[in-house]
């Protein structure tokens, strides 16, 4: 299951486990104009725990989970 939420100066999509046990955490993807955060609750440091994509990082990720393995290289976004 997922959420999706449009912010002021964010797309705030929210994935919840709702699979087989043990669940984890809720999942928190903002994107914003610039970059794309991914945000999840960690139990272990009482903490949420934070990474942040450039948009080219974004890019590069979403044309590998379409590859096989390999080590590849995006020609450049026209703009």
């Amino acid at each position: 299951m997922f959420s999706i939420e449009h912010e002021f100066d964010a797309t705030v999509v929210t994935l919840v486990d709702d699979g087989e046990a043990p669940l984890q955490e809720d999942v928190i993807v903002n994107a914003f104009e610039e970059c794309v955060t991914v945000e999840q609750y960690d139990a272990r440091t009482d903490s949420m725990q934070k990474v942040t994509l450039s948009m080219a990082q974004l890019r590069d990720l979403a044309a590998a989970l379409n590859l096989p393995e390999g080590v590849y290289t995006l020609p450049p976004k026209a703009k």
